[in-house]
């Protein structure tokens, strides 16, 4: 009897859980999804990722081969009005014709629970959108309709593609909870891919084997008896091995943003594919992206990339007549480097492969990156200087951590001198010898030689950069504050404001640099060496500051810094699993005298500070002394290095703790 008993028990436990467990097929969407109010492992979030599938295969094509198709489905939850964005979905395709690629959006659904019972909203076809990002790349949209909170939206797409040199890279981790990711790839034994998984998340993985075949269909004309002609048509079957790879992840955390991050997608749990080799029958084995010098070869090999650099008669004169008088190292650097910068000018397209060649470029002053560090790269060996160019992968495309073509999407310039490589990228006008564009600064570059060798380059800055303030403050007794500001920047924060801010007019810049800055008032504004890249950028003003002090009881309350303070600190995660990059090396130096007003003394002030991070990572100084009617403050704050690893996290983040807390500390003044 007991054991009838347990065996009951245990049928209705095993009915109740399937009868509670997520359905992972589309349609099939539940009461229990659409009345939940909160995910419940991260009730913060607005919305979440319930279940993805996605899965990639090989269909053959008696005219075009092989195609590759990437089927997704995807269920979210969203629980707030802040999740409504993911109510819009896009997938990007490659617009070049020959790729023969096409995106389809299918069974694309809102679930609303109404009245207790389930209601569906089907999108229809003003739902759906084409648009073209650029000349290289398209994208199908979708936005879902009658999304509310408490909604659930369903939707699948299917991507074709005859590219098979990748597949679709997957991400398992997102800004929102995912609950179930699957990825399969189904890959005939004709093409073997490298895997690359990113990320600090454990990721399922199961590998099985199989059996796939498809079918060709021929035909033969036949003369037969008496000279009738006649058609035959047969079918062969040809049989395969193909490999199914699942990767699977449940209950995945929300990647989040933080300060000082290049690129989360560094650092999202996610996999990538890239063609390792080819052996179909009867045809030679051919191989791929195997390691570091067979990607350099294979790129260096294609005819947008190495031969371009062999061109030099569409520039010889010009170039002749630029060098003349010149004869030092530096000084040829400089003069082909300036005269590239201001002739051709950068289209704003990425890539490491010219799309119109060097010579038109030069001929039409436009060029993508290729085209134009290519052909700096060719004046700078034509100038008699060991100069090479250098693969790099920017910041919007991922840190390249593994061997392969699609790790990098840039190419700029360098000269090897006996005291090391002087980076060039000819296509931000405001950019020195080693003073590269903030997308480029990404970790790891790879140079190529003449010969097809390559080497590793270190793209993060040696040379500090700086941040210079003098401020004199006279303190008023009502709680307002005049003065006069002079700031200073040198190399990759010069770069920065010449960048951001040179294009736009000096009211509009100034009335960004009062909201900015607590809404001072700003008058006689000069700004200095605008153009002489040489030089320090130097901002002066004059200003009126009304909110940053406080008058209470009859006491005056100041920090130093006034609107200049950091009143947060930036790393607010208990635990950080990826590093901080800082980009370059600063250094931030203020050197502030506060007039106090006539009436009143020093009560009190905050205390000297000296601190370090240790590893020569970042160091601290707050001085202060008070002589008479005014105080005198000297802050220093030095970051070291580009990049902390994530293991330093904690140190660098009660070192910022502290640097917070003391710019923030007041100044107290009391009547006298």
């Amino acid at each position: 009897m007991k054991t009838n008993l347990l065996a009951i028990i245990l049928f209705f436990l095993f009915f109740y859980s399937n009868a509670n467990a997520q359905d992972f097929r589309l349609g099939k969407v539940s009461v229990a999804e659409l009345e939940e109010k909160e995910h419940p492992k991260d009730p913060s979030a607005p919305a979440a990722i319930l279940f993805k599938k996605g899965e990639v295969k090989f269909k053959y094509d008696e005219n075009n081969g092989f195609q590759v198709l990437t089927e997704v489905k995807t269920r979210i939850k969203i629980y707030k009005k802040e999740g409504y964005e993911w109510a819009n979905q896009e997938v990007r395709y490659y617009l070049d014709n020959q790729l023969d690629e096409d995106v389809s959006f299918s069974d694309a659904v809102t679930y609303n629970l109404v009245g207790g019972k389930i209601e569906k909203t089907k999108l229809k076809s003003d739902g759906e959108f084409i648009e073209k990002i650029n000349k290289y790349w398209g994208q199908k949209k979708i936005t879902m309709p009658n999304v509310r909170e408490g909604s659930v939206i369903e939707f699948g797409y299917t991507v074709k593609t005859t590219i098979t040199s990748f597949l679709r890279d997957w991400y398992f981790q997102s800004s929102i909870p995912v609950n179930y990711s699957e990825f399969i790839t189904i890959v005939p034994e004709y093409y073997e891919y490298k895997s690359n998984q990113k990320g600090y998340l454990t990721i399922g993985r199961t590998v099985e084997k199989s059996r796939g075949s498809f079918t060709i269909n021929s035909k033969e004309r036949i003369e037969g008896q008496m000279g009738v002609t006649k058609t035959e048509f047969s079918q062969d079957k040809i049989e395969f091995q193909e490999t199914r790879t699942i990767y699977l992840g449940k209950d995945l955390p929300a990647i989040k943003d933080e300060a000082y991050v290049n690129n989360m997608d560094n650092y999202t749990s996610s996999i990538s594919h890239e063609l390792s080799m080819t052996n179909f029958p009867n045809t030679p084995v051919k191989y791929f992206s195997t390691d570091w010098e067979s990607v350099v070869k294979t790129i260096y090999n294609y005819d947008d990339f190495g031969p371009e650099l062999n061109k030099t008669g569409y520039f010889e004169q010009d170039v002749t007549a630029l060098l003349s008088g010149k004869n030092s190292q530096n000084e040829r650097i400089s003069a082909i480097f300036d005269y590239v910068k201001n002739t051709v000018k950068w289209n704003n397209y990425k890539g490491y492969s010219c799309n119109d060649g060097v010579k038109t470029a030069y001929k039409n002053k436009t060029g993508n990156t290729a085209e134009i560090n290519l052909m700096l790269t060719a004046m700078l060996r034509f100038a008699g200087l060991n100069a090479n160019p250098v693969l790099v992968s920017t910041r919007d495309n991922g840190i390249t951590f593994f061997p392969s073509r699609s790790a990098f999407n840039c190419v700029i310039a360098s000269v090897e001198t006996p005291e090391g490589f002087i980076l060039l990228d000819a296509t931000e006008k405001y950019s020195e010898p080693n003073i590269l564009p903030i997308r480029d600064l990404n970790w790891i570059g790879r140079l190529i030689r003449k010969d097809g060798t390559s080497t590793e380059v270190d793209l993060m800055p040696k040379m500090i950069s700086k941040e210079g303030t003098n401020m004199s403050i006279v303190l008023k007794s009502d709680g307002s504050a005049e003065g006069k500001l002079r700031k200073q920047l040198t190399n990759h924060e010069a770069l920065w404001f010449r960048k951001e801010n040179l294009a736009t007019n000096k009211d509009s810049y100034l009335e960004k640099l009062e909201t900015n800055n607590n809404n001072i008032e700003i008058s006689d504004y000069v700004r200095e060496n605008d153009l002489d890249l040489s030089k320090p950028i130097i901002e002066t003003y004059a200003f009126k500051d009304s909110k940053d002090i406080e008058v209470i009881d009859g006491k005056i309350y100041i920090s130093p810094m006034l609107y200049l303070v950091d009143k947060e600190n930036p790393f607010k995660q208990e635990v950080r699993e990826y590093p901080v990059d800082f980009g370059y090396p600063k250094q931030e130096k203020y050197n502030i005298n506060i007039n106090i007003p006539e009436g009143y003394a020093v009560e009190s002030m905050p205390q000297p500070l000296n601190i370090a991070t240790g590893e020569n990572v970042g160091a601290f100084k707050y001085v202060i002394a008070n002589t008479g009617s005014s105080i005198q403050i000297v802050i220093t704050k030095d970051i070291n290095t580009s990049i902390v690893q994530a293991d330093f996290y904690p140190v660098l983040k009660d070192f910022y703790q502290q640097m917070t807390d003391k710019q923030n500390d007041k100044i107290v003044l009391k009547k006298i």
